[in-house]
């Protein structure tokens, strides 16, 4: 089977080299692609005798470790679907994904609130069979691995169209819906990532969550499927991050631009050895300059900035690390195998370089639909069968794109467009702050105006009014927020995003 069971064919060439480095766990334990080869065998068996066939869903509620990639690989085997869960959500929401996809296995793990989510899907009605992740009895998910069991599981009939994974959107702007990752989508993805300087010899830091797209998929199996090595956490630490790039001697990592803002802030960031990276990835949002620059001259560290999606790619456009500081700002142009362009909001006609429109999408890597949701399928493709991202975007004179920001997110105060992320790129340059957020707040005046959200770097002071004469001093007037509030942390989600709709909603009431 030449898609679908992706350790035994990598077994075929380098059945030795080291998959994953676990550090979820203590003491941090590695994996060869033999021995993941026989858990993920040995899980697909029980999986095989418990029912579960082709095209049926088994889904995880665990923090990131070992056992994801355990179950994506088992149900790769058998052409299952792994549905990884968000544990930061409350499980009446978790219930509601539950029920979208009908998974006829859950495993949960016994730690802290996830445990308890566990205890609630088990007293609600028409729930999957539910068993543990780590414990000691014998239908554990940890037990039911160490069952050895020899028999081969294939799924012949699979094609590269079938879905491999359902992930959810990120629910930043709306009610999540369950993406299918087909296999198709994860080999052109793969393909799109080594044109793009993504290597077998990379020893890749995952801190993005596993049931993100960026976890599995953005440099994970790319990686892997080439014979890499991938160093999985269990959530993101900064003091971990830095010992274990230098311990292990990780080649690349990526995150959010706040990830890389909170490692220049830990107590080791002065002191660690990161010369053995050869890139750090940022995506997510535009990273500062000056945060460029710190890293190359404190660390000798470049980066390559992206942008990417649950629904397509991941992996869509990539700017070099030569570029980073020309075309501070861009995600770059897009991945080998990708149609991109910006069109109308109102006609879908395509617009001419530095027209701001919607960024949309053509290519072998994108999802198939969402699950069980036709209309919302229907909505997303347009009749040239371009995916429409909800990004307002532009192209510039040398063919760069530059996202300016979420359709949703943008608000007319007065009659003018205001792009809140434009606002929240000039508030990082200002010496005192950590994170930002602007979000449009109803106004009698104008119908909307701004208001943004702090929080200051530990030590440093600032007022709503001097922010606000920062501000002025760089933007033109209807663009500065109206309002400030000042906030010790924003909401954000699991891929590192500041969650706006939460401050939406906290300012609604």
């Amino acid at each position: 089977m030449y898609i679908g069971d992706y350790l035994a064919r990598r077994c075929v060439y380098s059945s030795n080299n080291i998959a994953i480095i676990d550090v979820s766990m203590e003491p941090a334990t590695r994996y060869s692609f033999s021995e993941l080869n026989t858990r993920a065998n040995n899980l697909a068996n029980w999986l095989k005798e418990n029912g579960i066939q082709k095209g049926d869903r088994v889904s995880l509620l665990s923090y990131d470790s070992i056992y994801h990639y355990d179950l994506f690989f088992a149900c790769g085997k058998m052409g299952a679907v792994f549905v990884p869960l968000n544990w930061r959500l409350h499980s009446k929401e978790l219930e509601n994904q539950i029920r979208l996809t009908t998974p006829k296995i859950h495993f949960n793990s016994e730690e802290d609130d996830i445990k308890i989510t566990g205890e609630y899907l088990k007293k609600c009605s028409k729930m999957p069979r539910i068993y543990p992740v780590e414990n000691s009895t014998k239908t554990s998910l940890e037990s039911i691995i160490q069952k050895k069991n020899e028999n081969k599981v294939t799924c012949e009939s699979l094609t590269e169209n079938d879905t491999a994974c359902l992930l959810f959107t990120g629910g930043t702007t709306g009610t999540p819906k369950a993406a299918q990752i087909s296999h198709k989508q994860i080999i052109w993805n793969t393909i799109n990532s080594i044109l793009g300087d993504v290597l077998g010899s990379d020893i890749f830091l995952n801190i993005f969550p596993l049931f993100h797209a960026g976890g599995l998929f953005a440099f994970s199996l790319p990686i892997l499927i080439q014979g890499g090595t991938v160093i999985q956490t269990k959530k993101f630490d900064a003091e971990q991050v830095l010992s274990v790039i230098e311990k292990e001697k990780a080649t690349t990592f990526g995150g959010v631009p706040s990830i890389f803002q909170l490692l220049t802030a830990a107590k080791s960031w002065k002191t660690a050895d990161l010369s053995s990276m050869r890139y750090c990835m940022s995506g997510g949002a535009p990273m500062p300059v000056a945060l460029i620059n710190k890293y190359r001259e404190e660390k000798n560290i470049v980066f390559r900035q992206g942008f990417g999606m649950t629904e397509f790619g991941p992996g869509v456009f990539s700017l070099p690390s030569g570029d980073a500081e020309r075309k501070a700002g861009s995600i770059g142009k897009p991945n080998f195998f990708v149609d991109a362009r910006i069109v109308d909001i109102e006609t879908n006609s395509p617009l001419p370089a530095n027209n701001v429109g919607e960024l949309v999408l053509r290519g072998p890597s994108a999802t198939t639909g969402y699950f069980n949701n036709p209309d919302a399928t229907k909505k997303i493709f347009d009749s040239e069968n371009y995916l429409h991202t909800g990004d307002l975007a532009y192209i510039d004179d040398e063919g760069y794109f530059f996202i300016v920001d979420r359709l949703k997110d943008m608000f007319i105060s007065g009659g003018e467009n205001v792009y809140p992320a434009e606002i929240e790129g000039v508030l990082y340059q200002h010496k005192a702050v950590a994170q930002c957020a602007v979000i449009g707040v109803d106004d009698e005046k104008w119908g909307q105006v701004g208001k943004a959200f702090v929080v200051l770097k530990e030590n440093e002071k600032s007022t709503a009014g001097e922010i606000l004469d920062y501000l002025k001093s760089h933007l033109t007037k209807y663009k500065v927020p109206k309002y400030v509030e000042f906030k010790e942390q924003l909401p954000i989600s699991g891929a590192g995003k500041i969650l706006k709709n939460e401050l939406r909603e906290q300012n609604s009431v």
